[in-house]
C-alpha cells in the first residue's frame, strides 16, 4: 500500500495568513486576532512558532456554522 503524500504547493495554497483569511471572511485582520485571543469565535488555526495560519476548509466550515435560518413571516 502506497502512502499518499500531499504536495507542498497544494498545502501552501490551502493555508492562509491572517490578512488573507480576514479578506476571505470579509473582516479586519485585527478582528481575527481578537477572536483568537478571546475565543469569541472559535475558528481553528495553525500556530507554527509565532506564525499563524488558517486552513480554507476550516474557514468554510466555520462560515457554514454561522448561517441563521430566516424566521417565517407572518402575513
Amino acid at each position: 500500500m502506497q502512502e499518499q503524500v500531499t504536495s507542498p504547493a497544494r498545502t501552501a495554497s490551502d493555508r492562509l495568513t491572517p490578512p488573507e483569511a480576514a479578506a476571505y471572511l470579509g473582516v479586519k485582520p485585527s478582528s481575527l486576532a481578537t477572536w483568537r485571543c478571546t475565543r469569541v469565535h472559535r475558528i481553528p488555526f495553525i500556530k507554527i512558532g509565532r506564525l499563524i495560519y488558517y486552513r480554507r476548509r476550516d474557514l468554510d466550515r466555520w462560515l457554514d456554522q454561522q448561517v441563521v435560518d430566516a424566521l417565517p413571516v407572518e402575513g
